[in-house]
């Protein structure tokens, strides 16, 4: 499971700077006007509920980008089951500068811990079983790299990025094509010189046997029923990866995966999570010295 990346994407920090734009604009008129510029503070972050921590990378970067000299220092690692009251990091500087940036850190935190609290308790839910929890791409425009990276540390694994890095032939592609399976893949093979992996969606188990035959990478068993995806596994006898998709839930995920499908992809991993909740408590203030106590 991978839990960090070992260095910060620049898209990572286009979407953090993007935040902090959005947020900051031209100046925090509230602290450049309550806190002096010599101020210096260090204070504590905290789990406020039970869940599993991500974006820590995330936060700390927030805040150094407000300033430099701000130190981060993490008392747990992304991946962690932390409980209500607990410190995930301490952070210490210029007080202007935590104060402007932790808005910021904060909905970034919270949003990639509640994803990757999740996709946890979907991984749980299929324990024992070989189906592997893969994400979509219903995720919040401009917040997928994060989405994303968030669904790993949960212990989930991504499903395609975006429309560029893998073929997915969905329903309405195929209405698109004349109504043919067979021709849009087809027509799919004939363009694909990256060979990039083509995986196609079906709907029942004649356009299964269809699919089946078409040289694809992976199917996509869209909205069936348990029965339905059971009867699709013993079809395909191991011979193409199978994908159970179609608003699966938590309830029953177990039963999903007991058919023998080999990936589940559950949208709501990004795009109905709640968000876990943070607090940054911040201690009274010291002037002068160094920038952490």
């Amino acid at each position: 499971m991978l839990t960090q990346i070992d260095v910060l994407t620049s898209q990572v920090e286009m979407v953090i700077r993007r935040a902090l734009e959005e947020d900051v604009g031209d100046g925090d008129v509230t602290t450049l006007w309550t806190v002096a510029p010599e101020v210096m503070l260090d204070g504590q972050l905290i789990a406020k509920q039970l869940g599993v921590v991500a974006g820590l990378e995330v936060a700390r970067r927030t805040l150094e980008l407000v300033d430099e000299r701000v130190r981060f220092i993490p008392k747990t690692i992304d991946g962690d089951s932390v409980a209500d009251g607990q410190v995930v990091a301490e952070v210490c500087g210029p007080g202007r500068a935590l104060l402007s940036g932790e808005r910021v850190a904060l909905n970034l935190l919270q949003r990639m811990s509640g994803i990757a609290t999740l996709t946890r308790r979907f991984v749980e839910a299929i324990k024992g079983t070989s189906a592997v929890i893969l994400d979509t791409r219903k995720t919040v425009p401009g917040l997928r790299v994060l989405d994303k990276w968030a669904v790993r540390i949960g212990g989930g694994q991504n499903h395609r990025f975006g429309l560029y890095d893998m073929v997915l032939i969905k329903e309405n592609h195929i209405t698109a094509a004349g109504g043919s399976i067979t021709r849009a893949i087809e027509r799919v093979q004939a363009n694909n010189q990256c060979r990039l992996a083509i995986e196609v969606e079906v709907k029942n188990l004649t356009e299964l046997q269809e699919a089946l035959g078409l040289n694809v990478d992976r199917i996509l068993l869209d909205n069936m029923t348990v029965d339905e995806m059971r009867e699709a596994v013993q079809v395909t006898d191991g011979r193409i990866p199978l994908e159970a998709s179609g608003n699966i839930t938590l309830e029953d995920v177990a039963e999903v995966a007991s058919t023998g499908v080999d990936y589940i992809s559950v949208g709501a991993l990004t795009h109905s999570i709640r968000a876990l909740d943070f607090t940054l408590l911040l201690n009274a203030p010291y002037v002068g010295g160094q920038p952490c106590r």
